[in-house]
């Protein structure tokens, strides 16, 4: 059963290497993360967003998600 459903990922080729969508996706939401970060910093939010140390990896997760779902759905 997982031999049939290894090549279901899809694959993204970066100068001659071939990455795992989920990789590229997960980097991409770290980085948009940290660009809000910088937003929610200069516009005074920051503070009132709850805890931090859980408020930005799931901001992260959320933006990872949402990027896999825009580029890769296949529906």
């Amino acid at each position: 059963m997982a031999l049939a459903v290894a090549g279901c990922d899809p694959v993204v080729n970066i100068a001659g290497a071939n990455f795992p969508a989920w990789l590229l996706c997960a980097i991409l939401g770290m980085v948009i993360a940290g660009i809000l970060r910088s937003v929610f910093a200069r516009t005074g939010l920051e503070p009132y967003l709850g805890p931090l140390l859980v408020i930005y990896p799931a901001l992260a997760v959320l933006l990872s998600c949402i990027v896999y779902l825009v580029f890769f759905n296949r529906v």
